[in-house]
Parts: structure tokens; C-alpha cells; sequence
């Protein structure tokens, strides 16, 4: 009897572990800047990129949402895995969001998105004169 005390508890120490609820995974992203384009790139193995994964970018935030529906059957059991990915960021200021191309290869979502000329931080606005 002695024995089986820590064996229980100690069972029961791991399943506290556990975070609950667990936090959905977000989409990882590695990206990189150069002078004419921002490119992100996500590992997202075993999607169909018409089905599963939707871009958008509005008033400079982009985001990537994917869908995942896993099931594996096997002679005595199935399993199956269903989820939402979701990861936004934001845009440099001089990004062309009407020019952003996505591809998808090899389980790799890459995202391209052009930078225009630097803009300036503000206009001259000229005065009315009034008599």
C-alpha cells in the first residue's frame, strides 16, 4: 500500500501539468525585411491551401488563418484532430497590400509582399488666406 501512494500521485502531478484550457497554437511565422519586399514564411504541413488557409490583409495588418481535420483510422482505433490556426501581424507602413502573392510548397506557406518607395511622414498643408 505504501508503494502505491506516490505512484498515484505522481500519476496524478503530470495531469496537472496540463493547461487548461489549453491555448490554441498559433501560426509560427519566420519573416525577413529587405529594401523591396517583406517575406513571410509558415510551416504548415498537410493542409490544402484552397480549402484550409485564408489570407488577408486590411489597413496594413496581415492575417493567415488555417483549418486543420486530421483522422487516422487504424484496425482497432481512430483518431482524429480538429483546430484553428490564427496569426496576424502588421504590415511595414510602405507595403503594397494590393500586390501580396502567397505560395504554397512542400507544406511551406510563403508569403511575398512588395514594398513601395518609402512615403513621407507628412504633407505640407497650405493656408488659405481669407479677406
Amino acid at each position: 500500500m505504501s508503494g502505491l501512494l506516490p505512484r498515484l500521485f505522481g500519476d496524478m502531478t503530470d495531469w496537472f501539468e496540463v493547461d487548461f484550457p489549453r491555448p490554441l497554437p498559433a501560426i509560427r511565422f519566420e519573416d525577413k525585411v529587405s529594401e523591396d519586399e517583406y517575406v513571410l514564411r509558415a510551416e504548415l504541413p498537410g493542409l490544402d491551401p484552397e480549402k484550409d488557409i485564408q489570407i488577408t490583409a486590411l489597413h496594413g495588418v496581415l492575417t493567415v488563418r488555417a483549418e486543420r481535420r486530421e483522422e487516422e483510422q487504424n484496425r482497432h482505433r481512430t483518431e482524429f484532430r480538429y483546430g484553428s490556426l490564427q496569426r496576424s501581424v502588421r504590415l511595414p507602413g510602405n507595403a503594397d497590400e494590393d500586390a501580396i502573392k502567397a505560395t504554397y510548397r512542400k507544406g511551406i506557406l510563403e508569403i511575398t509582399v512588395p514594398l513601395t518607395e518609402p512615403q513621407p511622414s507628412g504633407r505640407q498643408i497650405a493656408i488659405a488666406k481669407q479677406e
